[in-house]
């Protein structure tokens, strides 16, 4: 049997679509040709067989062809029906659809059995007109899934039409009536388009296309919250610059980010080529082509053709270590090998090259002797040069992260803000504006480095947002310093606050999975288990198998309500993971206990947004059952590790901590346990299980810093050497307070805190 690999259709049949046209770019089109191209090829193979086949082996190969063209006969009648209902692609629907059933009957009539004058059986057409066949269909059925694979882009589209016309009617509201209204309908369709684009970013095969697309939903799930704090603000203080200023830089996000939506569905990315070698993005791209255009020399000896190229990456080189070099926040030291290593680099091309030039015009021993010298020299430089830049990122980084001072310099713009000082809010604005610039340079640099395209687009969009962010921010606190009586001024720069700290927090994992990539390691998060697509539960009656599952689906609101709670529960495990990653003890039971349950309450996450290996809700329940039963005995350990803390007032907040522990899975466990029937029911529980596990994971998370301040002070047998919070590595970043998960009453205006501003938030 034919195993399933990267798939590629190339036939002259396909009339309307060249080869570009049938490019497979989605795993479902890709998956769904697997097992025709199995069949064909047991068509195609049974020619290579030598010798005379066998009655028996030719009906084998008849029923074989038979089977394919009834499959085809069913497949082409669904792609009529597509056909019929999407009438912009109905002609060229009819047209891949004929020509896949006319293949199909080539296939059937090749593969029928012959007799000769004798009645013998003869073989089946020979190998060359079954390859034509096998081709012919191929195309054919291709062109047919690539066609209904346009009617899901027009689904997508239409969605963010929708999204884009709710925007433009916020944008042009002057009452909170019309406000609530307008928003209302907006969080309905975001809705929609976080369903349809998450589909489609777990369906592309392109890293650089679900990096983008994960980028573009990142964005809409932040700003939707931004959007209603700073309209809210804008209508409660319309004659204030930068409260406008403010709301206007959250549209212009989000319809980039729409944009973004739109380059990726229709796949609008494409590089140019200069001097026959496509141009990097970023410094490690650049390195690695200048290494094998370097180890290809072996094989050129360094002619015209490859010096010219290896010269003009080498610029690039040059080019893009700029951006180290020209930081200001770039050590002196770094600098300084980074110069020394770009001279070697030239040095050594330029010995590499002459070499080149003497063995045009006469070969020796010696001179290849010289190249392989010089090409082993280059070698070791660039990689040198590789690990200087990367050591220059990741120490900058770090840096940033050890010195933590966001949220100092946030309390510093709230204070400001609210006292109504505008000399200390311009004080501090400059402060936080240059830590803003620090955080993009060592973005900029962690994309120089990143050792995939995902990752560097993941750097590129990072910067983007700080850069974007971070104007907002200063501009939200001078509003409240010219309103400091103002709530909801307040509100909105307490939403941005905490978008800058998930800013962050991507920032620390981003350094972590970058750091882990130039070490070779995967940066895979792991989950133990983890609702199918978001707005259906599987209902499923306990003690039943899973062949009782039948999908309910629920409304926006329930759609909106599990999607917020899941949120939430990600970032607590987000805090979680920066906490537990302090410690330099992986075997500390606290620890794995606390990791344990941090990755079960991720899956449990993934099951809100449709994904992870939790299906049912059934596996939802036994998941938060595991959930509690750990936290019990994490609770068990931290009632020891207490015992052997000395008496102070941390030991007392530790204490009340870890009290409350038994009682939260005392509750979830009961929840977990009790009996359900219906889809009310089976909603409500859900609903109960994550809030509940949320509950107990908000403690632990409270919990673990403690522990380590003062397992830090405490010289005991389970953590005396354990403890080291900035050990040379590169780990995640601070704790992060988790986003806001409450909307105050608008001033004068009621409250916009709707089902529909429900639905919208953070969805996606």
């Amino acid at each position: 049997m034919a195993t399933a690999g990267p798939i590629r259709i190339n036939s002259a049949s396909a009339s309307k679509f060249d080869s570009k046209n049938l490019e497979i770019k989605t795993k479902s089109i890709e998956q769904t040709l697997v097992p025709l191209v199995t069949q064909i090829t047991t068509l195609v193979n049974h020619r290579e067989k030598v010798g005379k086949k066998s009655e028996k082996t030719c009906k084998a190969i008849e029923r074989v062809g038979q089977a394919v063209n009834l499959a085809i006969e069913r497949f082409v009648s669904v792609g009529e029906a597509i056909g019929d209902n999407n009438a912009d692609i109905k002609a060229d629907m009819f047209d891949a659809c004929r020509e896949a059933r006319l293949a199909g009957e080539n296939i059937a009539k090749l593969t029928d059995i012959t007799y000769d004058e004798s009645g013998q059986v003869m073989s089946p057409a020979d190998k060359s007109a079954m390859v034509r066949a096998a081709r012919g269909l191929l195309s054919a059925v291709t062109r047919v899934l690539l066609l209904a694979d346009r009617v899901v882009i027009k689904q997508i589209q239409a969605a963010k039409l929708k999204v884009i016309e709710s925007l433009n009617k916020i944008e042009n509201t002057k009452t909170f009536t019309e406000f609530v209204q307008c928003f209302s309908q907006f969080g309905k369709e975001m809705v929609e388009l976080a369903h349809l684009t998450g589909d489609r970013q777990n369906d592309l095969k392109d890293g650089k296309m679900k990096a983008k697309m994960a980028a573009a939903r990142a964005i809409l799930e932040r700003s939707t919250m931004m959007l209603l704090t700073s309209c809210k603000t804008c209508l409660r203080h319309p004659d204030c610059s930068p409260a406008k200023e403010t709301r206007n830089g959250v549209f212009v996000n989000m319809r980039h980010a729409l944009g973004l939506i739109d380059e990726v569905i229709n796949d609008g990315y494409t590089q140019p080529v200069q001097n026959g070698v496509t141009p990097s993005r970023n410094t490690h791209n650049a390195l690695q082509e200048l290494l094998d255009l370097v180890e290809t020399a072996r094989v050129t000896q360094a002619d015209k053709s490859s010096r010219d190229k290896m010269l003009y990456v080498l610029d690039t080189v040059i080019d893009t270590t700029q951006d180290f070099t020209d930081s200001a926040y770039t050590s002196h030291e770094h600098r300084e090998r980074i110069l020394a290593l770009r001279d070697r680099a030239r040095t050594d091309l330029r010995s590499l090259a002459n070499v080149g030039t003497a063995m045009e015009k006469r070969i020796s021993k010696q001179h290849e002797q010289e190249l392989e010298a010089y090409i082993t020299q280059m070698c070791k430089t660039l990689t040198d040069l590789k690990k200087q830049l990367q050591n220059t990122a990741l120490d900058q980084a770090s840096e940033i992260f050890r010195s933590n001072d966001d949220q100092d310099l946030l309390a510093n713009l709230k204070e400001a803000g609210s006292l109504g000082d505008l000399d200390r809010m311009e004080e501090h604005s400059g402060k936080f504006s240059e830590h803003s610039e620090q955080l993009q340079e060592a973005s900029r640099l962690l994309g120089h480095i990143a050792g995939t395209a995902p990752l560097a687009i993941t750097a590129d969009y990072t910067e983007n947002n700080i850069k974007c962010l971070g104007p907002q921010i200063v501009a939200l606190a001078t509003t409240l310093a010219i309103h400091p009586s103002s709530k909801i001024a307040k509100e909105s720069l307490d939403v941005f606050c905490d978008t800058w700290e998930s800013n962050i927090n991507d920032l620390s994992l981003l350094v972590k999975e970058i750091n882990d990539c130039c070490q070779g390691k995967t940066t895979e998060k792991q989950v133990y288990l983890s609702l199918p697509r978001p707005g259906y539960i599987p209902l499923i009656k306990h003690g039943s198998t899973p062949k009782c599952i039948k999908p309910a689906k629920l409304d926006a609101e329930e759609q909106a309500k599990i999607a917020k709670l899941g949120l939430e529960m990600k970032l607590m495990t987000s805090e979680l993971d920066a906490e537990t990653d302090k410690w330099s003890d992986p075997d500390n039971d606290i620890i794995k206990r606390a990791k344990n349950m941090s990755s079960m309450a991720y899956s449990m996450y993934l099951f809100t947004r449709g994904e992870g290996m939790l299906k049912t809700t059934q596996d939802l329940f036994k998941q938060a059952e595991y959930f509690g039963e750990e936290g019990i005995k994490l609770f068990r350990s931290l009632k020891q590790f207490s015992a052997q803390v000395p008496e102070c007032s941390l030991r007392t907040d530790l204490a009340s901590f870890i009290d409350q522990i038994p009682s939260y899975c005392q509750q979830l466990l009961f929840i977990t346990k009790s009996p359900t029937m219906g889809k009310i029911a089976t909603f409500n529980k859900v609903d109960n299980t994550i809030q509940e596990t949320q509950n107990l994971l908000s403690t632990i998370s409270g919990i673990v810093p403690v522990c380590y301040v003062l397992a830090a002070k405490t010289p005991t047998p389970q953590t005396s050497d354990s403890y080291d919070p900035w050990c040379s590595q590169i780990l995640v970043g601070p704790t992060r307070s988790t986003t806001s998960s409450s909307c105050h009453a608008a001033e004068d205006g009621g409250d916009v805190k709707t089902d529909a501003y429900n639905a919208a938030y953070s969805v996606m």
